[in-house]
């Protein structure tokens, strides 16, 4: 090549990377137009995203709930976003909440196929908790329902074992003397604990005599281990055990945390929760279930921890079934649907003090208990919590015994602990605190 002529080639290798690129870039805008674009008339509103990402740099993964509830006063109560190309729709009120999740519970019980999901289910099946609608779900819940109320869901019996458990808890409290750091240790090797169990159930169990749900389970697999498509396979045995085992502790013992922290916080409330405990049930006797209709504030107050703490802000997401509609907006089969419970538990329109502990939420001008059509700390629909019954039983008798044998305040010479921040994760749970358990 003459040297006269390097500079026209340069150029030309200039021009020709200069045309491949403008052609690559425009490709891809041309494609994330594509992805993005909505897939129907009348879909909701929301922010305008940017390409390839969407909206996932207007939401705080540490505080999803938060940002959701900024989209909500701008944008109104179903609004439209993406993340990446994922199109998602937050449902935001409790009517909206209730129109989607009550009214039209078919359309909205779906679940959306998630990368953490699908790496929980490939390792124990499908349980309950993330599977999709169908057959499969319909057959495992009525299973799992009927077989929670054969071993005592809501009986005498699991009553008892309860308040074994708050027994052991107390002893703790008892034992530390002195300001106590954790009150739950957290979960270890959840999936290795459920695998050793079923591996000893397996060993003895005898289908004549279940001794548990996961006897009563390998009976029923046992019988229809000839059925094309049964959904009583030993991975679903796992995914369901530990299903139930993940939803009957993370959310109860946060939850009591949470209350915990309001009763260190609020001497007032704890000390009324004293006098009517010491008055229905007295210092000699244990709590029972019973109680619970006599004790109207305790009641409250418990309530009023569920609703505040916001253990789970935004559910589980849910996706369409079907086309449906929901408060005059058109969502199309398989949008991802985000329902943003606390904006029902935070309803300006219907809580007097939304973001203040007040257990008055929950009584009337007679001091009665009453139910809130719009707590729904347990979501609700077909997808309602599976373990609501068992968490309401732990949840009184546990904060009942506790507070029947302790006082709790704060140690001395530490500043109070703020109940306005929380840690989001699995659950949404109150920053690490300390406390004293006075014995009473």
């Amino acid at each position: 090549m003459e040297l006269s002529a390097f500079p026209g080639f340069l150029f030309s290798v200039f021009d020709r990377f200069t045309v491949l690129t403008v052609f690559f870039t425009v490709f891809a805008l041309a494609l994330d137009y594509m992805k993005r674009r909505k897939k129907c008339q009348n879909y909701p509103p929301g922010p305008r995203g940017l390409p390839f990402i969407g909206n996932i740099h207007q939401v705080d993964l540490n505080n999803p709930h938060l940002s959701f509830a900024k989209l909500w006063k701008k944008y109104g109560d179903v609004v439209g976003v993406q993340f990446g190309w994922s199109n998602k729709v937050i449902l935001n009120g409790y009517e909206t909440l209730k129109e989607a999740l009550v009214k039209k519970s078919e359309d909205f019980a779906d679940r959306p196929d998630l990368a953490i999901y699908k790496d929980m289910t490939e390792r124990v099946g499908e349980g309950i908790i993330f599977a999709r609608y169908g057959q499969w779900w319909k057959e495992q819940r009525k299973f799992s329902l009927l077989t929670l109320r054969n071993f005592g869901l809501g009986k005498k019996s699991l009553e008892m074992r309860i308040m074994e458990e708050a027994g052991f808890l107390n002893k703790e409290f008892e034992d530390e003397k002195g300001p106590h750091n954790k009150i739950f240790e957290s979960q270890k090797k959840a999936i290795d604990f459920v695998q050793e169990i079923v591996t000893e159930h397996k060993k003895s169990w005898d289908p004549n005599e279940p001794r548990d749900f996961i006897d009563a389970f390998l009976a029923e697999q046992e019988k229809k281990k000839n059925v094309p498509g049964t959904s009583f396979l030993e991975n679903n045995l796992m995914g369901t055990v530990l299903d139930l085992f993940i939803a009957g502790t993370e959310t109860t013992s946060t939850t009591l945390r949470w209350g915990l922290l309001y009763m260190m916080l609020h001497p007032d409330v704890q000390s009324k929760v004293h006098e009517e405990i010491d008055s229905v049930v007295g210092k000699e006797r244990k709590p029972t279930l019973e109680d619970r209709e006599e004790m109207p504030y305790t009641n409250a107050v418990i309530h009023e921890t569920q609703r505040l703490g916001n253990i789970v802000p935004i559910s589980l997401p849910h996706q369409t079934y079907r086309d449906t509609e929901i408060m005059g907006y058109t969502i199309p089969k398989g949008t991802t649907i985000i329902p943003n419970l606390s904006s029902a538990m935070f309803d300006e329109n219907i809580w007097s003090t939304p973001h203040q502990f007040n257990p008055g939420h929950f009584l009337n001008s007679e001091g009665k208990f009453v139910k809130q059509e719009a707590f729904l700390p347990f979501s609700a629909g077909r997808r309602v919590c599976l373990g609501e019954q068992l968490a309401k039983t732990e949840l009184f008798l546990f904060f009942t015994y506790m507070l029947q044998q302790f006082t709790f305040h704060v140690p001395e010479n530490e500043s109070r602990p703020s109940y306005m921040e929380a840690k989001y994760g699995t659950t949404l749970s109150p920053l690490p605190y300390r406390l004293c358990a006075k014995l009473r």
